[in-house]
């Protein structure tokens, strides 16, 4: 899930969950259920987001979807911006927030614990026309029951200085092979997360093993993961998680591979650098959002609103060229030739694109990908990724 927005100044998202609330076990989730109907807002909405999710126009007077939203449903908005997914989930946990925009990483969390609660999709029109691949994920939802409605999502792509990286890379071993000819000017996403790209590599290039989900991952493959990502960091030469630092570090060249969202790519091309991305042959991990009501929520009507609003076409195409990435409800690529170009660089409405895409989720000893209740869970990866950066 951030500072892959392309306005925000902020430091960058940090996946590193306390310990403590982390690799939980359980299934159940909330207890509450989805409401029944809409009534009438309570006229007042506070809500945790991402930098660039719900902007009003004291960012950048050009940019302010927030305004209509109050004007139209009598909501006025209060905004509390998350830094890092553990800070949501701190914030969720301390109470007084209606909703929250959380990533893949820290929403099962959140479902686990029972701080959001699930969704009426009757009640939010707009759900309809959201992308089916975003939809009853094991991310956002429990037993066939969603919990949020889907917001947008993008790639972790692979980059490389095209006058430096040659032949052009295919494939993500190029980020893996410990004799590269680019050491020390490798980088790779700095969060636990990132085992997923070293277990999706892994997935096709060592089979045996026998890897179906990246975030489900027994002992051996979990272990296998680490290996590989324990031999990388001899070339790596910066971990990265602030997106400005490494647009800057490609712009310089100190950086000339490694990982990258769509969005960095664009800003260090605009200034000059030689740059170019793929989607690797064995797919990649990505990111969605998602806006979940607090169970909580002192104000429900207000949050449903929100979610509606935030999925209509014309309020998405806003935020989703604002902030980089693809919107979650596909109509927002007809609304003028700006949109569908923005789109069709984002794989917005590419199936063959996001298809082979793998969703930030968090890990849990309960497998994800139900096979089983004996997959590494997330609070092993944080330890794990510390021993990995050393």
């Amino acid at each position: 899930m951030k500072t892959r927005h392309l306005f925000g100044t902020l430091s960058a998202v940090g996946l590193l969950f306390g310990v403590t609330a982390c690799g939980s076990s359980s299934s159940s989730g909330s207890s509450a259920k989805p409401q029944a109907s809409l009534g009438k807002g309570e006229g007042a909405l506070d809500i945790i987001a991402w930098a660039g999710y719900a902007e009003d126009g004291s960012t950048d007077p050009a940019y302010n979807w927030v305004g209509p939203f109050q004007d139209e449903t009598g909501c006025k908005v209060t905004v509390k911006l998350g830094n890092t997914s553990d800070e949501m989930y701190q914030l969720m946990k301390a109470g007084g927030y209606d909703g929250v925009s959380a990533s893949g990483d820290a929403s099962v969390r959140l479902i686990d614990a029972g701080l959001v609660a699930p969704v009426n999709t009757d009640l939010v029109k707009n759900y309809a026309d959201v992308s089916s691949f975003l939809k009853n994920q094991s991310y956002n939802s429990r037993d066939g029951q969603m919990y949020g409605i889907p917001h947008g999502w993008g790639a972790n792509l692979l980059m490389w200085n095209t006058d430096t990286v040659t032949p052009a890379p295919d494939s993500w071993g190029v980020v893996f092979d410990k004799n590269s000819p680019y050491k020390g000017k490798v980088t790779a996403y700095d969060a636990p997360i990132y085992i997923a790209d070293a277990a999706l590599y892994l997935k096709s290039s060592q089979p045996d093993l026998g890897i179906k989900d990246p975030y489900s991952l027994n002992q051996k493959q979990f272990d296998a993961a680490v290996a590989l990502l324990k031999d990388q960091r001899g070339i790596i030469g910066e971990y990265w998680s602030n997106y400005a630092a490494s647009q800057q570090a490609f712009e310089q060249g100190t950086t000339v591979l490694g990982t990258t969202w769509q969005v960095i790519a664009n800003l260090a091309k605009g200034n000059g650098a030689k740059l170019d991305t793929v989607l690797p042959k064995e797919g990649s991990t990505a990111w969605s959002d998602t806006w979940m009501i607090a169970t909580k929520a002192a104000h429900p009507n207000c949050m449903y609103l929100w979610m509606d609003y935030i999925t209509r076409p014309d309020v998405q195409v806003q935020v989703a060229e604002y902030f980089g990435e693809a919107p979650a409800n596909p109509k927002a690529c007809a609304t003028d030739d700006t949109s569908k170009a923005h789109c069709a660089q984002f794989g917005a409405e590419d199936e063959s694109f996001y298809k082979k895409l793998s969703f930030w989720a968090t890990p849990r000893k309960e497998c994800l990908d139900g096979s089983g209740s004996d997959c590494v869970p997330f609070s092993e990866w944080i330890k794990a990724w510390t021993e990995i950066k050393g």
